[in-house]
């Protein structure tokens, strides 16, 4: 039965009037009010100065243009800042948070401490599909591979206590010869890079795109040097540097190293809002987000800090999160004894 057409202009007038109504509730939401990036490190390393560099640019793509601030919640290798984000933080869209993905795989093994569930946090995306490598210091010695390889005693590397730079620690001391000892304990990476210019430690296993924007001194002059990749391709920046694949004692260790190390780069580096957060505010939030990722005055900060983009949406981090929880489950309990061991 069709409706008259008095009725359906009705209609439309009631729709026009009140979609406006709607936007205009959204716009005025965030007139006047400030967005806190709460990061999981101390300040000065990669997570820091990805969110540093975002937050100058953020704002702008929100509407209503609200202040963002960026507030630093080092502790237990981000874990304090991954639960803070899930039970503290209010889900009004007024709080991001941004701390290490590899969480999400412990949860896998159902590490005690994780007080989250991974696959409830709103993806609002990442600034990077990583590269992970091993820098290390000039001074202790290891300045390749094959020095690594042939080194008598086991070579210090430094860890947050959970994370990129203790996993790929762990897996690469289980799955290739290279002798390892993990040196835990330091709040971020930027005191891991200190430590190993002090002699402290040899170097540290992270991600490409901070060593290159935070070690860049001791990169260009020599003092670090890059000697193995932890990738499935190298780097268009690293054509020469070995892959970890390479050495892998097996093809299980391949496999371990593959499902551990390099699958887990893709959702590394998340930005989330807590659960619950309203649907509405966790859109516009994507939307100015992936606007961001392509605002030139951004892309141009960005390269002034070395920073490499190649974005993901908030859409494909929530299909690779949710992919972790698919893992063969023999797969999962070999992960589980090296990243998680007891």
């Amino acid at each position: 039965m069709e409706l008259p057409f008095r009725w359906l202009v009705l209609i439309m007038i009631c729709v026009l009037l009140n979609a406006p109504a709607a936007t205009f509730a959204q716009d005025s939401f965030y007139q006047g009010k400030t967005v806190r990036i709460i990061v999981g490190t101390s300040a000065g390393g990669g997570f820091d100065t990805y969110t540093r560099t975002l937050a100058r640019h953020f704002g702008k793509h929100i509407p209503g243009q609200p202040t963002v601030v960026v507030e630093n919640m080092p502790g237990a290798g981000h874990l304090i800042a991954a639960n803070h984000m899930y039970n503290v933080a209010k889900p009004d869209g007024l709080t991001i948070g941004h701390f290490h993905g590899g969480w999400f795989l412990y949860q896998l093994f159902k590490r005690p401490g994780l007080e989250f569930e991974a696959t409830k946090y709103e993806f609002l995306g990442s600034p990077i599909r990583e590269t992970r490598a091993c820098a290390l210091t000039k001074a202790s010695g290891i300045t390749s591979v094959e020095r690594w390889l042939a080194a008598k005693t086991p070579v210090k590397i430094g860890g947050i206590g959970g994370g990129a730079p203790d996993d790929i620690a762990r897996m690469l001391a289980a799955t290739t010869a290279l002798p390892i000892q993990l040196v835990a304990g330091y709040k971020g990476t930027a005191e891991i890079r200190l430590a190993a210019e002090s002699g402290e430690l040899a170097g540290g296993c992270w991600t490409w795109d901070s060593i290159r924007s935070t070690w860049n001194k001791g990169i260009q002059s020599g003092e670090a040097v890059v000697v193995l990749q932890v990738v499935s391709k190298p780097h268009r920046e690293l054509p020469n540097v070995p892959l970890a694949q390479s050495l892998a004692k097996s093809d299980e260790a391949r496999q371990l190293l593959k499902a551990g190390i390099e699958d887990a780069a893709e959702f590394y580096r998340p930005y989330v809002a807590p659960p619950r957060t309203p649907k509405q505010r966790v859109e516009i939030l994507r939307q100015a987000f992936d606007a961001t990722m392509k605002d030139g005055e951004f892309l141009a900060d960005a390269k002034r800090a070395n920073l490499e983009i190649e974005p993901i949406t908030g859409q494909e981090m929530e299909r690779l999160v949710a992919g972790i929880f698919k893992l063969d489950p023999a797969l999962a309990a070999k992960l589980k004894s090296i990243l998680n061991p007891s």
